[in-house]
């Protein structure tokens, strides 16, 4: 081994080149240093000397006394600052999420030094990071074997071990000077971009602008800019929202450091003229405040259903979001709520900004933690799989070890998964590669993969575990199905039984409506071993448009969430199809008791639940039809024809109407004001002043005849002719 003296020296050296190249060229430069913990915090130690202490950052698990030092979990709550040195340690653990978020604050001429255990053994270490994914692991990493050989073959990237004594690189040669320009503005881009949001301000309402770029265009500074010069211009009220507070962090910056004498608390800037507010998404839509101009920072991070609503309530607003970022994906932003904004703002325009700020064109870190990260993967050409039908592909299992001998195999399989799911994350592709229990599941069309879904083994649990986990005493990571139908809704055998839970699943945008995500799920569903499952199973934020997508597949609800996901802005919805024998008495017995307590939840917890959600659920979740006695009769047709009030009927009317949302035929008879109204009033009993908004009638007096006007056509159907002439004649009709 190399004399320890003679191989810091070059090491030191080696770093002070790499900072010379990365000055040169306004580009970043990465320097990993592979050994043991203590030689590789005293190597860094030293290379620190070289930058100001008060441009470096730590990332550590370790007790650094001296240093400017985060954790992995308090990376987020400096999104907004810029540093020269970052240090990242990666002896007790590394989350992937905070790797790719701390590396966007090193700006150009900047370096990251990466620590990481001895490579051959890293991969088998204990992680604490990775524990709460899977818990208990001892098998190799496929996620750390796939980083280390990526950092070994990227551009840019320096690799030490401890039996090194590297060289000097040579210099590189002096960066271009970067286009200026005036003002407040670090590029053109950024100077378009402001103008765009200052014209959503002033211009024609339902006109919004969205900006894209990648990290370190001046996407987030350019909302702060626009803030300010907006407050200057008499704006009285600005609301930024975003997933999180920190998540906006640099908007605050940016529009404090141009508006001198300002007031500044957490998430709020005032002036003598106006304000900038932070409002989060599920606060904005529940109090819908009035604002000239709403900011949303990285919108792939929020839920498409939030974005929508968020879109309906505010009249000028921008929308800004990262393309290949931690914090979510904008590509299957952009799929998605493109086409919202189509439909409702057709006015809309997008800008992309392209020049990065904090760096020069061509940074070696930005690539390598776009390859590192897979936050560049790439899903199939649109040309090369347009005419594909679910009977043209092969559904199959994949093993996670052909994924990582597949650069292009894994890159479609997570490339689907991005475009799919909102805030798909770095740590979701350690999942994909990592988690013990995870199966892979694919649509096969020749090379091309066009629909994957991911799934997760549940439950099997012993009765004494299961009955602390039913009592609320034990939370066990990875068993989300069993567990909630034991704890929240009271099934103490829940645990026992073994499911095949569908964690996500997702089809190639241009093939979605042709079947394939059914084909795919029966595949998986029909060829479940009934000997090691009883149930196939599901948790989804519920839309009508799932719901009727699991429905087709024979999978029926089981529990509703009694609150909104902050993840996903809806409530949440258990869905179960039986494998086993066992799992087909267990399923009836969940659906008994669903069937039982909906419309009670509907009155009460779920009072303001969407009405026609409500109603497609309660399809299937509701009594037999009740025996009505001559008085309930008489009660209904003298509601019916404006001869008894409501609330003296009630009782009658929900025995007929609540059974009739059932009757498929009926509800088809009737239009979706009226079925709307029938769960709002009836289901829900909410007050008429809520019920008036929600079917959108004029007042309480339209809201009644629509009612009396539902009920008549439904005595008409359901109510036996002699009953019917009896009591029409009784009450003078």
């Amino acid at each position: 081994m190399p004399e320890p003296t003679a191989q810091f020296n070059a090491i030191l050296a080696l770093a002070a080149s790499l900072q010379q190249s990365a000055l040169a060229t306004r580009q970043r430069r990465v320097l990993m240093l592979s050994g043991p913990g203590e030689w590789s915090i005293r190597l860094a130690d030293n290379i620190a000397s070289l930058f100001s202490a008060e441009q470096s950052l730590w990332v550590s698990r370790q007790s650094l006394e001296g240093k400017r030092k985060l954790t992995n979990s308090e990376v987020f709550k400096h999104l907004g600052g810029e540093a020269d040195l970052v240090v990242y340690d990666a002896h007790r653990g590394f989350d992937a999420d905070a790797f790719g978020a701390v590396t966007g604050l090193i700006r150009g001429g900047g370096l990251l030094l990466l620590l990481t255990p001895p490579l051959s053994a890293w991969p088998g270490l204990r992680d604490p990071e990775a524990e709460r994914f899977f818990p208990d692991d001892s098998s190799q990493s496929l996620f750390l074997q796939r980083f280390i050989s990526v950092a070994q073959r990227a551009e840019g990237v320096a690799l030490v071990t401890q039996e090194d004594v590297p060289a000097p690189i040579p210099s590189a040669p002096q960066a271009a000077p970067q286009d200026a320009s005036t003002g407040p503005y670090r590029s053109e881009d950024q100077a378009q971009a402001v103008a765009a949001i200052i014209k959503v301000a002033h211009g024609h309402r339902r006109r919004p602008v969205v900006l894209v770029s990648d990290r370190g265009r001046g996407k987030s500074s350019a909302l702060g800019i626009a803030a300010a010069q907006l407050l200057r211009q008499g704006a009285r009220r600005i609301i930024v929202t975003g997933p999180r507070l920190d998540a906006v962090a640099a908007v605050f910056q940016h529009a404090h450091r141009l508006l001198p004498g300002n007031r500044q608390a957490r998430g709020l800037l005032e002036t003598d003229e106006g304000r900038l507010e932070y409002m989060a998404p599920d606060e904005l839509i529940a109090t819908r405040p009035e604002t000239d101009l709403l900011l949303v920072d990285e919108a792939a991070a929020i839920p498409a259903p939030m974005l929508n609503m968020l879109l309906a309530q505010h009249a000028r607003i921008a929308f800004a979001t990262t393309v290949h970022g931690y914090e979510g994906t904008g590509r299957g932003f952009a799929l998605r709520f493109n086409k919202v904004l189509d439909r409702k703002t057709p006015g809309w325009q997008q800008l992309r900004l392209q020049q990065p700020i904090r760096w020069a064109e061509g940074d070696p870190l930005e690539q390598f933690v776009f390859d590192a990260l897979l936050l560049n993967a790439s899903i199939a050409a649109e040309t090369e799989i347009n005419m594909i039908m679910a009977d043209d592909c092969r559904a199959e299992r994949l093993p996670r070890d052909r994924l990582i001998q597949d650069e292009t195999l894994l890159s479609q399989v997570f490339g689907l998964l991005v475009l799919a799911h909102y805030r798909t994350r770095p740590n979701d592709l350690r999942q994909l590669l990592d988690s013990p229990g995870l199966q892979i599941h694919v649509l096969r069309h020749r090379r091309h993969i066009v629909a994957v879904a991911l799934l997760i083994k549940e439950g099997g649990l012993d009765e004494k575990l299961g009955t602390q986990v039913y009592l609320g005493r034990r939370r066990l990571p990875g068993h989300l199905l069993p567990q909630s139908l034991a704890f929240h809704a009271g099934m103490v055998e829940a645990p026992s039984l073994r499911y095949l839970r569908l964690m996500r699943i997702a089809v190639h945008p241009v093939l979605q409506g042709r079947g394939l995500g059914s084909r795919l799920v029966g595949a998986i569903s029909d060829n479940a071993d009934a000997r090691v499952y009883d149930c196939v199973g599901t948790s989804f934020g519920v839309t009508a448009e799932l719901l009727r997508f699991w429905r087709r597949l024979d999978f029926v609800p089981a529990r509703l969430g009694l609150t909104r996901e902050h993840s996903s802005g809806c409530h949440s919805l258990i869905m179960l199809r039986p494998v086993s024998d066992k799992g087909r008495r267990f399923v009836g017995q969940v659906q008994q008791q669903m069937q039982a307590q909906l419309p009670d939840l509907l009155s009460d917890p779920l009072r303001d639940f969407d009405a026609e959600l409500a109603r497609l659920l309660l399809q299937g979740c509701v009594p037999d039809k009740a025996d009505l006695s001559l008085h309930d009769w008489r009660e209904i047709i003298g509601f019916a024809h404006g001869k008894r009030g409501y609330e003296f009927c009630m009782t009658a009317l929900g025995k007929v109407l609540i059974p009739a949302l059932a009757d498929d035929k009926f509800m088809r008879e009737l239009n979706s004001q009226q079925r709307r109204l029938l769960v709002a009033k009836v289901i829900q009993r909410q007050a008429w002043a809520a019920v008036i908004e929600t079917c959108g009638v004029s007042g309480r007096k339209a809201a009644l005849n629509l009612l009396r006007d539902t009920v008549r056509q439904l005595v008409a159907r359901n109510c036996p002719q002699t009953t019917r002439e009896t009591i029409e004649r009784s009450l003078d009709l």
